[in-house]
């Protein structure tokens, strides 16, 4: 499969002391390359942009209201 068809699951934590539960996004690759040298990969909405290595999303953007976290758990999708 190549990686342009490929999706991953990122999860971004729930906000904390807020003891609620994380949220999934769906994201695909874009055309663009991070500064890793990496394929950027994006929401259906773009607010949330990361490079993954290997099964760790580094956060390029976050939407409004996610606190930023350095990486997230991505795990691909079939």
């Amino acid at each position: 499969m190549s990686s342009l068809n490929r999706r991953y699951a990122v999860t971004l934590p729930g906000p904390i002391g807020g003891h609620a539960p994380p949220a999934v996004v769906v994201v695909h690759a874009t055309d663009a390359v991070g500064p890793g040298g990496t394929l950027v990969w994006e929401n259906a909405d773009g607010d949330l942009r990361v490079e993954i290595f290997g099964e760790v999303a580094t956060v390029l953007t976050a939407p409004a209201g996610v606190l930023p976290h350095p990486c997230l758990q991505a795990v691909p999708l079939p």
